[in-house]
């Protein structure tokens, strides 16, 4: 009996930062969904904001905006799991190598840039699948996939287009989560340290925010990856079986030749008033499970 409690003692640390990020993360995007969803249909050139909103409402009910729901918590679950779990266990690994010392800005960029590409990886078959879900209702009837949900998505891309077409815009993808993690992560921490030891603040205003200024570098840091991840994701073939890009670059080199370096933001205030409460939501989340696994001596 006392080497079993020994043994969960031993594994219960390992696996605590992913099961906590994950589970922080899902919760985010129970409320973040339906901003995430107008996001994605302004990226994909259906209006504004308040256009784009009107017209889901009044075309497919208060239910279009939580479309997707179901692929956005897989991804939580792969993503976020592995990406904020990666990150502490590599900040914790460099904090020893350092002494025990603050690890410097360039450091934890270093720390968010690899677990953003650990948490890619997992999560980008989620990814794609909530990409297709959320386009499905702009595509022309004959051409809408009709998704159930995010395990229906994955099964039929595997059984139409083969297992590794799960990994279709894997490289933007992963590129992009490094982006967002490097500002996400790195500025979080920086923040953290500034407020509490710098201004002095309390642990509520210090986490508020050390997570607004996360969620505000995560959003400068990412959209330009994320507008070439959503072209190429969505894409369809034309009558001839040709598709618009090629891949990731060809189709920077495209957007940017069509409409220059601001095509990349397009949408940028829904898309940071999207990223940043999820960042938010996230370490709000995640410091309040933290404290409560705290006060249960877990």
């Amino acid at each position: 009996m006392g080497n079993e409690k020994k043994t969960q003692a031993g594994i219960w640390p390992k696996v605590k930062p992913f099961i906590n990020g994950g589970t922080s993360g899902m919760l985010a995007t129970c409320v973040i969904q339906p901003i995430d969803m107008i996001k994605v249909r302004i990226q994909l050139g259906q209006g504004s904001a308040a256009s784009v909103t009107k017209n889901m409402l009044q075309s497919e009910g208060i239910g279009a905006f939580y479309k997707g729901l179901s692929a956005g918590l897989l991804r939580q679950a792969t993503y976020t799991t592995a990406r904020l779990g990666s990150f502490k266990m590599l900040t914790t690994k460099a904090i020893e190598a350092n002494d025990g010392k603050p690890l410097p800005l360039y450091q934890k960029a270093l720390c968010g840039l690899t677990a953003g590409a650990i948490g890619a990886c997992f999560g980008s078959p989620a990814d794609l699948a909530l990409i297709r879900m959320q386009a499905d209702a702009t595509l022309p009837a004959a051409q809408r996939r009709n998704y159930s949900n995010a395990f229906h998505a994955l099964y039929r891309i595997v059984g139409d287009e083969g297992v590794l077409a799960l990994w279709k815009g894997a490289g933007p993808t992963v590129v992009r989560a490094m982006a967002l993690n490097m500002g996400m992560l790195a500025s979080y921490d920086q923040s953290v340290e500034f407020f509490k030891d710098s201004l002095g603040l309390g642990e509520a205003s210090t986490v508020v925010g050390a997570s607004a200024v996360s969620g505000f570098f995560a959003s400068a840091c990412s959209l330009p990856f994320d507008y070439v991840k959503t072209q190429i994701q969505k894409m369809q073939p034309d009558a001839e079986g040709k598709y618009p890009y090629t891949g990731s670059l060809d189709c920077t080199m495209k957007t940017l030749k069509s409409g220059g370096p601001l095509k990349f933001y397009t949408g940028f205030p829904v898309y940071c008033v999207r990223i940043a409460p999820h960042v938010m939501m996230t370490w709000i989340f995640l410091n309040q499970i933290q404290k409560i696994e705290g006060e249960m001596g877990l």
